[in-house]
């Protein structure tokens, strides 16, 4: 069966979901959805039954539908392989009265690797062999750049392009990026916030003069980021899978309703939750945990989306985003699809830095979405405090959402806070939190310490950067990105 995608800003023009996956996003800017979103809700007892990889069959299956079952089986192979630490992938754990679906077990050791494994899988099936080649443009608070590289490096017929904001990422992250080997890969810092990064790269996606100059020489680009559906598709699966790790566990019976926890930026991880939801999956609320950069939170509250807002560098650097990207979807569902509202809510973030929802489309959202926020030092308290009480360390990114998951009352469902990183992505910090001092200690000093300290490994993935060579050390201004994409092209595709 056929899966139709239209842009969030407007119905007329459909595509399939491989056409959607391959042009990342609409050309007018907006973001692909699927009117039929929750028509065909999957069957939880059989979720409960099996495994991750059966999972991820079923909801790729029922999200990308043009897509054969073949097809879908041998990207799941190969996205969720032998690169995983656990054949678990995605393992559930105790965390107190609580617990912590742990996301980091990939080959980057950051959530990101569930779904940008599976992309490149997804798109060179999309591309059927058909002598198209591809660059994808991604920009990263952190994270996302690392996972595209790893997933999209060696891929025949495609290039990957990643944009960094200069000296607001951690120096793990930024070595995972910078020592990036294989020939069809470019990496840049920009000076500027991720949002700088992030708005430039929507806008080269929207210069026309550069795509008919890339298409003189057979290159189209492409997304990366989680506003491409096949970004936020595989994400689903491990909310279903943590559902069923509950019911194995005994911690929940079939149909009871469970609480999500999500730390979040870019409002894609929250939002592959929602998605759960309107596919059958009983959750309770999802609670939207930000750090200071906390524009989500004051949306959630007030109604009104304002980005005209100071911006803060944080400990978390993956949610230092005050532009929510993926909102935008959750916006159209929220208002049954209504793309005249979508599109003038977007021409105002544009023009005027800020929007306000109509009041009956927040109460849509407020019936699911709850929200709070932590600052560094309330992250590193939590830090300690889960440390000293639980025995568990965690990354900045998910004390932010413990902080906020301990500030909810209890209504009797179970809850599972999303951890999106691996402690030693932020040793530093995470040390810090725990009462040592790294005055002078580069960020291998402060891994080895955190291993000392807390008796776990840190992963190899990340222990053998040190060894890495920097091969990637280019700087520029937001003004250049098209440029440095452009001489990418070139050098990728000769």
């Amino acid at each position: 069966m056929t899966t139709f995608y239209h842009s969030t800003r407007s119905s007329e023009d459909s595509v399939t979901s491989k056409q959607a996956i391959l042009a990342g996003i609409a050309p007018d800017g907006g973001l692909y959805v699927c009117d039929a979103l929750g028509e065909k809700p999957l069957d939880l007892a059989g979720v409960c039954a099996q495994g991750f990889h059966d999972t991820a069959r079923l909801v790729l299956g029922t999200l990308l539908g043009d897509y054969a079952d073949d097809e879908v089986a041998a990207c799941v192979e190969g996205a969720y392989g032998a690169q995983w630490d656990t054949p678990a992938v995605c393992p559930l754990t105790p965390l107190g009265t609580d617990w912590l679906l742990e996301l980091y077990h990939g080959p980057t050791c950051a959530f990101k690797d569930v779904a940008l494994q599976m992309l490149p899988r997804l798109m060179s099936v999309a591309r059927g062999g058909d002598g198209r080649k591809i660059m994808i443009v991604t920009a990263t608070s952190g994270d996302t750049g690392k996972a595209a590289l790893d997933g999209f490096a060696g891929v025949e017929g495609t290039g990957v392009t990643v944009f960094y904001p200069h000296g607001k990422v951690s120096d793990i992250q930024r070595l995972q990026m910078v020592t990036q080997l294989g020939g069809n890969v470019a990496v840049c810092a920009v000076r500027g916030t991720f949002d700088d990064c992030q708005g430039e790269v929507k806008r080269i996606f929207a210069d026309r003069a550069l795509a008919e100059r890339l298409a003189g020489r057979g290159v189209a680009l492409s997304s990366a980021n989680s506003i491409n559906v096949g970004r936020l598709a595989p994400q689903v699966t491990y909310y279903f899978d943590a559902y069923a790790q509950l019911v194995r566990r005994s911690a929940v019976r079939l149909g009871d309703e469970v609480t999500f926890c999500v730390p979040t930026g870019n409002f894609g991880d929250v939002l592959a939750g929602y998605f759960a939801k309107r596919l059958g999956l009983p959750v309770r609320r999802l609670v939207v945990a930000s750090n200071a950069n906390d524009v989500l939170t004051d949306f959630l509250t007030t109604g009104t989306y304002d980005r005209r807002r100071d911006f803060h560098k944080t400990i978390s650097p993956s949610m230092d985003i005050l532009v929510s990207s993926n909102l935008e979807r959750l916006l159209y569902y929220a208002s049954d699809g209504d793309c005249e509202l979508v599109s003038s809510l977007m021409r105002d973030l544009a023009e005027k830095g800020v929007y306000t929802v109509p009041p009956r489309v927040m109460d849509e959202i407020r019936s699911t979405f709850s929200c709070g926020r932590a600052d560094d030092a309330q992250t590193r308290e939590t830090i300690r405090q889960t440390w000293e009480e639980l025995d568990v360390v965690i990354d900045p990114h998910t004390a932010v959402a413990k902080h906020v998951l301990d500030g909810v009352e209890p209504d009797g469902t179970e809850r599972v806070c999303l951890s999106t990183a691996s402690p030693y992505k932020f040793s530093a910090d995470v040390l810090q939190a725990l009462g040592e001092v790294t005055d002078g200690m580069n960020g291998f000093a402060c891994m080895d310490a955190l291993e000392r300290l807390s008796g776990t490994a840190a992963p190899e993935q990340l222990s053998g950067l040190r060894a890495g060579e920097v091969v990637h050390d280019d700087v520029c201004d937001r003004e250049r990105m098209g440029a440095f994409v452009e001489g990418a092209c070139a050098r990728v595709f000769l």
